[in-house]
């Protein structure tokens, strides 16, 4: 079906983003021509400010407008515990249960051989450096629970291990194969009370 250019980039554009198909990406970019313009112009801004004004914080990775984050900034969190997470997305569902009280670290993904993901494309060295930097007694490893993240768990305990700090793995209150962002509240503190050793 033809469309005019501005709605063709349009529907591209949506069907760019994850989890949108062609329907999808059709009904959003009609969607957009019916908004009023200052709501389209402010969604614009807000899409163009997100990218430019967010960075990640240079001690955990975490996404975050101020450098170090306000997680890092906090003084009255943990820094004795560092839990390591895959994603961004992972550090907010845990923030949401309101359980854990230590810092983060996050990987920006998980060792995947068949996609030629090394640990070297991943957020490691720089958590090896603050395990050398910061007094951490104990590292949950909460990567998501699928072949990818425990092969990350297991790669990151055999290098941790020989530190003597205390190293638990979130316990498969999740589901296998499911990410972390996906789960509730009862189910991420049900997971992280029942963590074991690895």
């Amino acid at each position: 079906m033809y469309y005019p250019e501005p709605i063709s980039k349009l529907i591209d554009s949506f069907t760019k983003l994850p989890g949108i198909g062609p329907k999808t990406a059709v009904r959003l970019a009609f969607f957009v021509l019916n908004m009023k313009e200052d709501d389209v112009l402010d969604f614009a801004k807000s899409l163009v400010s997100a990218k430019r004004e967010l960075t990640h914080c240079t001690v955990c990775g975490h996404i975050t407008d101020q450098d170090p984050c306000a997680i890092c900034q906090d003084e009255t969190r943990d820094s004795s515990l560092i839990c390591v997470v895959q994603d961004p997305k992972d550090v907010i569902a845990m923030e949401k249960m309101k359980d854990f009280s230590g810092r983060y670290h996050v990987l920006h993904g998980a060792i995947s051989p068949m996609d030629g993901i090394g640990p070297e494309d991943i957020n490691v060295p720089s958590l090896l450096n603050r395990l050398k930097d910061e007094e951490v007694e104990e590292l949950i490893l909460a990567t998501n629970p699928n072949i990818e993240g425990e092969a990350t768990a297991m790669y990151i305990s055999r290098l941790v291990k020989p530190s003597g700090i205390h190293i638990t793995r979130i316990a498969h209150g999740l589901p296998m194969g499911g990410d972390l962002e996906y789960a509730d509240e009862v189910t991420l503190s049900k997971a992280l009370e029942g963590r074991r050793e690895l």
